[in-house]
């Protein structure tokens, strides 16, 4: 099984390193694919996103491991998701994330169901105690659920399992990495699918099929 990473952040924001470090750390741990996902909001988005689309242009076919520009809107009014998603496509991000609401940060209310309902998203990133209603209308959109191993996102893991689970949603998992042992192997990223609940049948189609799905 190879690693599919949606989820990793650079010194371009608060990560520790540069793209081709971690871009090479990543190749190191079998990842097919490592998306860049800075953190933005409209005072950064189009530096930021501009910058990782043309390093991942300039690092492409280096490494075994496919490098994706993307972006996470984070901590940014429900009302402005749809605009700045667009907009992050517009300036190159390949894959939109939108930082969930997390039981270890006070994201603003409603964030979830803004993202679930915005068909430029593709990632809700650790949506902590999502409603069952919200994970229904993420799933008929095609807006994947996150399991997070990331301190603090992970503690909702179980319940985010469980409901996308019920309302068959699509289901990822990343590490939000921003440090270099943040990255896992495809074994660790197993194991941590199962403890947080994806019967063993299934641990593939979230590691390796809607990640694949989503890139397309």
């Amino acid at each position: 099984m190879r690693r599919y990473e949606l989820h990793v952040h650079t010194y371009l924001t608060d990560g520790e390193l540069l793209p081709a470090e971690l871009l090479r750390r990543a190749e190191e741990l079998d990842h097919e694919v490592l998306v860049f996902a800075e953190h933005v909001d409209p005072s950064n988005l189009e530096d930021a996103v501009t910058r990782l689309a043309e390093a991942c242009d300039r690092l492409r076919g280096h490494y075994r491991t496919e490098p994706v520009p993307g972006a996470e809107l984070t901590h940014v009014p429900p009302g402005l998701i749809p605009d700045l998603a667009e907009e992050a496509r517009d300036h190159g991000a390949e894959l939109v994330l939108v930082h969930g609401e997390t039981p270890a940060e006070p994201v603003k209310e409603g964030t979830n169901r803004a993202a679930a309902e915005c068909d430029a998203v593709d990632v809700l990133a650790h949506p902590g105690l999502i409603d069952l209603e919200t994970a229904r209308i993420a799933a008929e959109n095609g807006v994947a659920l996150e399991l997070s191993t990331k301190h603090g996102h992970c503690l909702a893991n179980g319940w985010v399992a469980r409901v996308a689970l019920e309302v068959d949603a699509p289901l990822v998992l990343n590490t939000d990495a921003h440090r270099p042992d943040d990255l896992i192997s495809p074994e660790e990223a197993e194991v941590i699918a199962r403890g947080a609940g994806i019967p063993k049948k299934m641990t593939r189609w979230v590691l390796e099929e809607v990640p694949r799905r989503l890139l397309r």
